[in-house]
């Protein structure tokens, strides 16, 4: 080999074996990061307290036993009269001299002539001075059958009330005697119109097991519970007679036990005054005038 290709040679070989050197030198050098193994984590619930849910639940503290509400208390009763007759200081003083004061005073809406004299302005400041609330009783008429006829028979009394200037939230009661027919179509017109309007209804009757009124009364809460849940009832039954104060009944209507008797008439048609007796219950005082 010649002496020139040979310097070649061994240059060339120089060169390779240094580039060799230096990648085995700059792998060597090169830092290695390794990442760290994560260790699995178990995940838990936790509550909203931050505890883990696999806890027994807390017991919960019973709750504290409401106390029962206060039983109502029965209501007063109170002693009272009505009269188709006018009413003045005498024959109010004959009242109170034979019999006692009274809470309360039923009286007539207008003249039904031949049979009540009807409320005046007089007799109203009369009562009202002596502390008296008043039982407005309307009338008019002798046939209680028809809805349209309940209806205008309470638009009559409505507007009767008006012009003697009963106030709202009173109730007229209607005077359905025992001679009169009666359905229960006549109580559903009465009873809706009269709520419809300012006042309350009322009706008065002879409300016994028997009786036409009851059963017209018992047919009409069964097709409107506004009868019996906003009606205001005065019954006269059963009829120990007329007594003084004092000498009163307890207070035991004789209706049947879905008839809410509010007011009962125990006596009619006092001797030594013209009067009717009643025991009343002071719940409904407030719908009285």
């Amino acid at each position: 080999m010649k002496t020139g290709k040979l310097f070649w040679v061994i240059l060339l070989s120089a060169f390779l074996v240094l580039s060799i050197l230096l990648v085995f030198i700059r792998h060597d050098s090169t830092p290695t990061t390794t990442e760290p193994v994560k260790e699995p984590q178990t995940v838990t619930e936790t509550g909203k307290d931050g505890e883990a849910s696999d806890k027994p639940p807390q017991p919960q503290p019973e709750p504290e036993p409401q106390p029962a509400p206060p039983p109502q208390e029965p209501p007063q009763i109170l002693w009272g009269v009505d009269t188709a007759s006018p009413l003045d200081q005498a024959f109010l003083q004959c009242v109170v001299d034979n019999y006692g004061k009274p809470s309360v005073f039923g009286r007539y809406l207008e003249t039904k002539e031949g049979v009540s004299a009807g409320l005046t302005p007089e007799e109203v400041e009369l009562l009202h001075q002596q502390g008296i609330k008043i039982i407005p009783i309307y009338n008019h008429f002798t046939n209680a059958t028809t809805y349209e006829a309940g209806a205008q028979e309470a638009q009559a009394a409505i507007a009767y009330a008006q012009q003697i200037g009963i106030p709202e939230g009173k109730a007229i009661f209607a005077d359905i005697e025992p001679t009169y027919p009666v359905d229960e179509a006549f109580i559903r017109g009465w009873v809706d119109t009269l709520l419809g309007s300012p006042y309350k209804p009322g009706i008065y009757g002879v409300f016994t097991n028997e009786s036409a009124l009851t059963a017209a009364y018992q047919a009409a809460i069964s097709s409107n519970q506004n009868v019996q849940s906003q009606t205001i009832i005065w019954s006269s039954n059963p009829d120990p007679g007329v007594t003084p104060q004092a000498d009163a009944p307890e207070f035991q209507p004789g209706a049947p036990e879905n008839v809410p008797v509010s007011i009962w008439q125990y006596g009619i048609d006092g001797e030594t005054c013209n009067i009717d007796t009643n025991l009343i219950q002071s719940n409904i005082l407030d719908f009285l005038w």
